[in-house]
């Protein structure tokens, strides 16, 4: 075992350039980092730039430095058929997807769908569009209260959201409703990630606000994941951000509660300063995407690039001599691109310690399962035969 603590920290759609398959998914010209990096004319990340970030694409603001022997510096392409959370995420533990899940962004879900939602809940179905889910309350909570309906919404996400009143329609009926969801939601045709309940409470559009009684009805990845396989050899595995819910928690051991990719740095830098467990904490700063990617506010992400490099500072000066910092992305979501869906984007890896001396570019990666292997090679474990990606020896040499 060369590193006892592992920190993963996925900065959610922080994509570095087209994938060679990017016409498929009809995101050619794609770069989150550079465009959002441009759109300001430069950005200033000196920690990640110490890194080697300069030398996986052009980022203005971002020098080269070819000289970082404290860190690895990489790509990673996808190798399954995707750009969504789960499928990235998934794939870093080591689960190749075939089948992509399904997104319903631009179209909102199919007045099949929709019927037999209706019919099997007994509620009228409203909204059926991509919304933000504070403001779909703003523009249909009062309908909701006053009709009993569900508000359903998605997301660039594959994810089916239902949000009711709790005085209204009560929290034990709208989880009711979300199962009927998660059912249907199974089939092929519709293949949807998540269904999510989203409660809340308030009186009118000007005070609602959604409850923590939110529940999430997620996919269980088909096979023993990397993390589940730490946790059944008696690792540690703490979830911080969404990671619990998109691995339906499989694997987890802890999970932390966040509210934003500051707080998400916060309750991270805590676990480096204060806790001494062997094992693997799994970081997820969401704002990137949820906040500037699918929003395409350019200048907000590359403000948020920023100011995790600034965290980034703060928490290498922290970190021991036997802990490893791995920073990496799920996809893209270009901030200047069209629409609002993600990009099928290859991701960055960068791979940092104390005890690194022979840190260097690395050549490009072709999957994200090498980041899970990488993990698992490090702590002396084998993963099963279902599972894909080959370590990346150079970190653990």
């Amino acid at each position: 075992m060369k590193f006892k603590r592992i920190f993963l920290i996925v900065a959610d759609s922080a994509g570095v350039g087209e994938e060679p398959d990017a016409a498929k998914f009809g995101d050619v010209g794609s770069n989150t980092w550079a465009h959002a990096a441009a759109s300001v004319g430069g950005i200033h990340v000196p920690f990640m730039e110490g890194f080697g970030v300069g030398q996986l694409d052009d980022v203005e603001g971002v020098k080269k430095v070819d000289c970082h022997p404290n860190s690895f510096a990489l790509r990673c392409r996808e190798a399954s058929n995707g750009k969504d959370t789960l499928t990235g995420h998934w794939e870093m533990m080591g689960i190749l997807t075939k089948e992509p899940f399904k997104t319903f962004t631009d179209t909102g879900f199919p007045k099949e769908l929709i019927d037999e939602l209706e019919k099997k809940t007994g509620h009228k179905i409203i909204g059926n569009y991509a919304s933000s889910g504070t403001e779909i309350l703003k523009v249909l909570g009062e309908e909701q209260m006053r009709d009993n309906s569900l508000i359903v919404y998605t997301s660039s996400d594959s994810v089916l959201q239902i949000a009711a009143h709790e005085g209204t329609t009560g929290v034990q009926e709208l989880y009711r409703c979300c199962e009927i969801a998660r059912e249907i939601c199974l089939r092929p045709e519709y293949r949807v990630g998540r269904i999510i309940a989203r409660p809340f409470v308030g009186t009118n559009k000007d005070n609602f606000k959604r409850t923590p009684n939110r529940h999430d009805y997620a996919l269980k990845p088909p096979f023993k994941t990397d993390m589940e396989i730490l946790q059944e050899n008696g690792f540690m595995t703490s979830c911080v951000g969404k990671i619990a819910v998109i691995f339906d928690m499989a694997g987890v051991t802890k999970t932390v509660h966040t509210i934003s990719n500051m707080d998400g740095m916060d309750k991270t830098i805590e676990q480096v300063k204060n806790d001494d467990w062997k094992g693997l904490c799994f970081v997820n700063l969401v704002e990137f995407d949820s906040e500037y990617g699918h929003r395409r506010n350019a200048p907000g992400y590359a403000r948020a690039l920023e100011d995790l490099d600034k965290r980034i500072g703060e928490m290498i000066k922290v970190m021991r001599k036997d802990d490893l910092l791995m920073i990496t992305a799920d996809h893209g979501n270009d901030p200047t691109f069209k629409g609002t869906d993600h990009t099928r984007e290859k991701i960055p890896l960068l791979v940092y310690s104390p005890s690194i001396v022979d840190g260097r570019y690395l050549e490009e990666r072709p999957t994200f399962s090498d980041i899970g292997a990488t993990i698992l090679k490090n702590f002396g474990l084998k993963r099963s035969e279902d599972l894909i990606g080959t370590p990346i020896d150079e970190i653990l040499a």
